[in-house]
């Protein structure tokens, strides 16, 4: 397998079939931004990656896409790719979260200037202290439910995924910890990486919607990165996952990549918190 065709099942892997379509030309591809209106056209040349890749221009933007909005893209797309690409190294990945990234905050400043209240408007009752609950550590393990995928084996390391609904970043880690402190093989792991995304919705109209989200590689490089993509890939919400990694003594290199989502995206379907997927009958533990 080319690292090109390596490369492309690694990103499917992670963000699902649609994020990269072949065309009637081998080495032209169109690749969806995920969670972004638009699409763009990249082309392989038969060097990569000792080559750089081009990017020819805007496949198409999504009906709702502002005036110039396909232009803005394109030209961020090729500026973000001549800082990711290095000469011999696959650098799909890093374009695509790197222009996911800065599209996204891109937007969330478009939306906070748009949504923003002018000072004056603004009456002393009306600002209030944020306050946020913290229920007890007993509490929160007492209702945690996770569901786990099928394990995964890969020259000798076995890979599996846990995947259970949370709704705060202390709830999260008190899951966390329980479970490594009552499952001895879990403990035992080479790697536990987590990630999660949690969202609380405003108790008032002047209150905004309050937005967490971390992952952490447990010495895994990068990889606790790639699973809070997967998340936002999938945009999933209220939602922890565990990918556990027992190491075999030999490297996979990228392919551990394409193994940890795969078997992250199996947890959070029979899950039931990607709703766009089709949910089988579930194992809990």
């Amino acid at each position: 397998m080319s690292e090109v065709d390596s490369e492309i099942l690694a990103i499917k892997a992670i963000y699902g079939d649609d994020i990269l379509q072949s065309t009637d030309r081998e080495d032209l591809y169109i690749l969806s931004i995920p969670l972004h209106p638009v699409a763009l056209q990249v082309q392989f040349p038969p060097e990569y990656p000792a080559a750089r890749p081009t990017i020819n221009g805007i496949e198409s933007t999504g009906d709702a896409a502002p005036k110039g909005y396909g232009s803005h893209v394109l030209k961020l797309a090729r500026e973000t790719l001549g800082r990711v690409w290095n000469s011999g190294s696959v650098c799909l990945y890093d374009l695509i979260q790197e222009l996911d990234s800065l599209l996204e905050v891109q937007q969330l400043s478009h939306d906070k200037e748009a949504d923003s209240i002018p000072a004056e408007k603004l009456e002393l009752e009306d600002i209030k202290p944020l306050s946020l609950p913290t229920p007890s550590t007993s509490e929160f393990v007492s209702n945690s439910s996770w569901v786990v995928s099928a394990p995964t084996a890969e020259k000798k390391s076995v890979f599996i995924a846990r995947a259970c609904a949370v709704s705060s970043p202390i709830q999260a880690s008190a899951y966390v910890s329980h479970l490594l402190a009552t499952d001895k093989k879990l403990a035992k792991a080479t790697h536990n990486i987590t990630a999660y995304r949690i969202r609380s919705s405003p108790s008032s109209p002047l209150d905004r919607e309050l937005v967490y989200q971390d992952c952490d590689d447990d010495g895994e490089t990068a990889a606790g990165g790639r699973l809070l993509h997967l998340l936002q890939a999938m945009d999933v919400w209220n939602v922890l996952v565990m990918v556990s990694r027992w190491y075999g003594g030999v490297k996979l290199g990228p392919d551990r990549f394409r193994i940890i989502s795969a078997v992250a995206r199996e947890a959070l379907v029979e899950g039931g918190f990607d709703q766009t997927s089709k949910v089988p009958k579930s194992r809990k533990n």
